[in-house]
């Protein structure tokens, strides 16, 4: 959000204003310098990166993967990321317990999740 966001909270219901003029927008410390150098390496490492499997054809994702020590079993995979559709940007998590290398595991779930979400989108407008 290029330094500003809004307290995690759930919703069960918006009728009438969005959702952003019900909560109290919050702004970080961290200098706007450095926004744009980080979302550019995260589109670095989706377009030739760890996550190059979660790339989608006509849309910027953007993103990065991880792999989490688990002394328990099989590392975590991760993949955290965004993409705008539609004049919107959304985000995307995706977390596989004792799943492995982010990379290999959680980046081509991501890619599938937008690609769903992107096809039955432009689905539901066609109707």
């Amino acid at each position: 959000n290029r330094g500003f966001y809004y307290t995690p909270h759930f919703v069960k219901k918006v009728e009438g204003d969005s959702i952003q003029k019900r909560y109290t927008k919050k702004s970080t410390s961290i200098d706007a310098e450095h926004f744009e150098v980080v979302i550019d390496g995260m589109h670095k490492v989706v377009e030739r990166g760890t996550a190059r499997i979660a790339r989608i054809r006509g849309i910027e994702v953007c993103g990065k993967t991880g792999t989490a020590e688990n002394p328990h079993g099989e590392p975590h995979a991760w993949f955290i990321g965004f993409f705008d559709f539609q004049d919107t940007t959304y985000s995307i998590v995706v977390m596989v317990e004792n799943g492995g290398g982010g990379g290999a595991i959680a980046s081509p779930i991501a890619g599938d999740i937008v690609e769903y979400y992107i096809n039955s989108s432009k689905s539901l407008a066609e109707n």
